[in-house]
């Protein structure tokens, strides 16, 4: 991502707007600690970016990397010209629905839901907490950025870091919440450039075998 140029084109681009594109190369950049480019997406923003997208883009950036990154990511737009102001409602406030978050859950797992709730509620108690209140229902449930795109982020970021089984995971969640396969290999397309070889390479390989 850069001040100079657009980010290498790849036909499969075209199946996602320029406004998901570049949401999706954000999220990569800040998953990933680009810093500089991060702060050159800032600066190139278009007119009526940054938008709520971009704020609900980067409050995931903590369910996919951490708080530590999270923070920096914050830091660093803050200083390259900030992410504009709230829209009226946008803060929630302490109390979220917890349906809402176990809804896109299931959603995204489907039938595999019962078993991976057992399987994360199994590892301790306060971290499916964690999971199903901070995460789902807190974070990836809100209102302001459609499932299909946030699961498009999600494989993104965990493409981007090396996790092969929850990217199978959440390609299928992408195709169940209304994202096409295409549309799952034109997000991989527009970070292309932004992720290693060998991780792009693997990335692909299970995006073909599970996003069918």
């Amino acid at each position: 991502m850069s001040t100079d140029s657009a980010h290498p084109s790849s036909p499969a681009d075209s199946h996602l707007a320029d406004g998901e594109v570049r949401l999706l190369r954000l999220f990569a950049c800040a998953v990933l600690g680009r810093w500089d480019e991060l702060a050159a997406a800032r600066r190139a923003a278009p007119p009526g970016e940054p938008n709520r997208a971009w704020r609900e883009t980067l409050l995931m950036v903590h369910v996919y990397a951490g708080a530590p990154r999270a923070v920096e990511c914050h830091a660093v737009l803050a200083r390259a010209g900030g992410l504009g102001t709230l829209d009226p409602g946008e803060v929630e406030g302490e109390v979220v629905p917890r349906e809402r978050g176990e809804a896109l859950f299931d959603a995204i797992y489907a039938r595999q839901s019962p078993e991976v709730r057992a399987l994360i509620g199994g590892f301790h108690p306060d971290f499916a907490r964690v999971v199903f209140h901070d995460c789902y229902a807190r974070i990836l449930a809100r209102p302001g950025l459609a499932a299909r795109l946030r699961e498009l982020l999600a494989v993104v970021a965990l493409a981007a870091t090396g996790q092969p089984r929850q990217l199978a995971s959440h390609a299928r969640g992408a195709l169940r919440c209304g994202a096409t396969r295409l549309e799952v290999e034109a997000a991989l397309a527009a970070v292309a450039d932004l992720l290693e070889p060998a991780r792009l390479a693997e990335a692909r390989a299970v995006v073909a075998r599970h996003a069918s």
